[in-house]
């Protein structure tokens, strides 16, 4: 999941770059490298919760699965709240990288079929 991430972030930088051709790309690479951040590190946070998860009883897993989606949540309302308030990140680049993590369940659940 994480090289689809990477994949998808490298693109919308190559395009953002093509589009502008110059400095004013910065916003927006700035805001993909902030959502893809925050998506890897989703990525790992759910592998955690899947582990611990898996250790713990019927009724408390499904509690601690619940707060663990919530908090993961929080974090990419966080960096959407960051990216509509600084001026140096862009609001699409950071939704272009945290959209990035669903892209890459999707191309996981793809390929597991085949």
């Amino acid at each position: 999941m994480v090289l689809t991430i990477l994949i998808i972030a490298l693109a919308c930088i190559l395009g953002s770059v093509i589009y502008y051709r110059s400095l004013a790309c910065l916003p927006f690479v700035s805001g993909v490298l902030l959502g893809s951040a925050v998506s890897i590190a989703k990525v790992f946070l759910l592998a955690r919760t899947v582990d611990k998860a898996l250790t713990m009883g019927g009724k408390h897993a499904g509690g601690y699965v619940s707060i663990q989606h919530l908090l993961r949540l929080l974090l990419s309302g966080v960096a959407l709240f960051l990216g509509a308030v600084l001026p140096q990140l862009s609001l699409w680049g950071v939704a272009a990288g945290i959209f990035a993590f669903q892209l890459a369940i999707y191309n996981v659940q793809f390929t597991m079929k085949k």
